[in-house]
């Protein structure tokens, strides 16, 4: 039982990830289980947004205010990123002739032009780097995606009128909800309930508990996208295939820019760490709607390099 219960713990994110899996597929498959499934997918749709804000709140009680600064790392990964932003714009101008390989690429940019993930904090805190700087580099993050998202958008869909301002100020609304206010709260909170927030302190990883739940839900999610996806498998492998690999780019480049700059770990997953809701939002908005899939699919990736780190730093510190 003991063993069983270790494996759980060591292995939260693939376990988390393979419940929603299987969760969805099996209402997907048992046709009696239809009309449960639609009402679970009500409460879900209501409950998530409290999900995000509940971990994210946890989160923030546990942040140093005082040391949430600008740091030298957050411009080397912003940097990297407006480039990694035009290189993709720039491949999608020299296949759109393809429809199949502007898809493909308009999946790729969709993950590289969003923020870092609102749970970033949490995995950076797990992993021994700095909790306060990433919380400052998550909000720095929101607002750079916010001018790029419209900025890059229309130059790739011509036809469509988008209005930088007005999708501008959509995102932030989107973001504002579950980054800005349960910061606040978490701020309020430790100045003002001291001994609430000293006791939500004193659970232990109660943020990285919540977020594995969030990310159930997240993965379930995903996979539903891919199942009811009407894209071919060839065009489905290779969106999954390219997701993986920009995976792995932008964990090194934020690794290589980090240790340049000072804070190794932090740089790493301000890079590859992505909110991949708001990333899924876009593409459904104003790309083609498959395009999603390739931010699906990166959730999956992102949470699957995120445990081999847990279990690379919990080797590391039970040997020592």
């Amino acid at each position: 039982m003991m063993s069983i219960k270790q494996f759980l713990k060591d292995w939260t994110l693939p376990c988390a990830i393979a419940i929603g899996t299987v969760v969805y597929l099996t209402f997907y498959f048992v046709p009696q289980l239809d009309g449960l499934g639609d009402s679970l997918g009500e409460v879900v749709d209501t409950v998530f947004p409290l999900m995000v804000f509940s971990t994210l709140f946890s989160t923030y009680c546990r942040v140093d205010f005082h040391q949430m600064r600008p740091h030298r790392w957050h411009l080397g990964v912003l940097l990297a990123q407006v480039a990694l932003v035009a290189l993709n714009v720039w491949i999608i101008f020299g296949v759109e002739a393809d429809p199949e390989q502007k898809l493909l690429w308009e999946s790729v940019l969709t993950c590289i032009i969003g923020p870092t993930a609102t749970a970033a904090p949490v995995v950076t805190a797990k992993i021994g780097g700095n909790i306060n700087t990433m919380t400052a580099f998550v909000v720095i993050s929101a607002f750079a995606s916010a001018l790029m998202i419209p900025a890059a958008f229309p130059l790739i869909e011509r036809g469509s009128q988008l209005d930088f301002w007005t999708v501008f100020f959509i995102i932030l609304q989107k973001l504002a909800l579950v980054l800005v206010s349960p910061l606040v709260l978490g701020w309020l909170v430790q100045h003002y309930a001291k001994r609430f927030c000293a006791w939500l302190v004193s659970i232990p990883d109660l943020s990285f508990y919540l977020w594995s739940v969030q990310l159930s839900v997240t993965s379930g999610v995903t996979v539903r996208n891919i199942v009811h996806s009407d894209a071919a498998l060839r065009t489905l492998l290779m969106i999954a295939v390219m997701s993986l690999i920009l995976c792995f780019i932008l964990f090194l480049v934020g690794r290589s820019i980090g240790r340049h700059l000072g804070d190794e770990i932090d740089g790493g997953q301000g890079s590859f760490q992505k909110n991949t809701a708001l990333s899924i939002w876009v593409a459904y908005t104003y790309l083609n709607p498959v395009a999603s899939v390739g931010a699906g699919c990166y959730v999956l990736w992102q949470n699957i390099i995120n445990s081999l780190e847990l279990w690379e730093y919990r080797r590391k510190h039970s040997a020592t």
